[in-house]
């Protein structure tokens, strides 16, 4: 396994999506706004484009970021498993524009290629 792969997959996974998903979810659980700008981004006009309040989704947040942090504690532990719980915190995370969306698919090409480096 390409351990350089690994790291930037773990990385990716535990600061900006898993950590970050899981503090404004709990920030807009508390506060009833999110961390940063009144109106907090692309996605938010997505998912208010399909008749959803974007801050009634704290909930949402919270898990996904535990379904990002979870794949971190898998790949850490060395568990099978992890890459596919990574490949679905990213396609479930594909919505979060913008920088979601890059991130995940950031991780979903180095998981592709770091399986293609993997016994």
């Amino acid at each position: 396994m390409n351990l350089d792969l690994r790291r930037a997959a773990c990385l990716l996974a535990a600061g900006a999506c898993g950590g970050w998903m899981l503090f404004d979810g709990l920030y807009v659980l508390r506060t009833g706004r999110y961390f940063g700008p009144e109106w907090p981004g692309l996605w938010a006009d997505l998912v208010d484009g399909a008749g959803i309040d974007p801050f009634t989704l704290g909930p949402l947040f919270v898990a996904l970021g535990l379904l990002w942090l979870g794949f971190l504690g898998l790949e850490l532990a060395r568990k099978p498993v992890a890459r596919k719980i990574g490949r679905g915190a990213a396609l479930l995370t594909l919505w979060y524009l913008p920088v979601g969306s890059l991130l995940s698919v950031a991780v979903l090409s180095l998981l592709r290629g770091w399986g293609r480096r993997s016994n």
